[in-house]
């Protein structure tokens, strides 16, 4: 059996990319996720090391947020009434309502390829 106290010193003394390398190493072999062992390599004393062994979700979703309908309003209008073929009253009011979600919870391809469209049309958009 290992020496726990000699492997807990070794462990203490590896950086927060060592950790993070051997989080994934142990991933792998043991068929794994680290939800749980990065508690502990959080008690470790090297600061950091909990979020930098944490694998990132990569956002699948998102929303396509009207700002300002721009100078050409009439354009934005059409541009919203293609994307979600809404009415033209119902088009007008997300135009000029600052903050709304003309498309929520679309791919980023589908999000990109609306805001360019829209900016096209001189509106002001984000992508959330």
């Amino acid at each position: 059996m290992a020496d726990l106290e000699k492997l807990v010193e070794e462990l203490s003394q590896l950086t927060v990319l060592e950790a993070a390398e051997l989080v994934k190493k142990l991933e792998e072999k043991w068929g794994v996720s680290a939800a749980a062992p990065v508690a502990a390599v959080a008690a470790m004393p090297a600061a950091g090391a909990a979020a930098a062994a944490e694998p990132v979700e990569e956002k699948t979703e998102f929303d396509v947020v009207i700002k300002d309908a721009g100078p050409k309003k009439i354009e934005t209008i059409k541009v919203i009434r293609q994307l979600t073929n809404l009415g033209l009253v119902e088009a007008k009011q997300m135009a000029e309502t600052a903050g709304a979600k003309v498309l929520t919870g679309v791919s980023k391809e589908v999000a990109q390829d609306a805001k360019a469209k829209l900016e096209a049309a001189g509106a002001v958009v984000e992508v959330v």
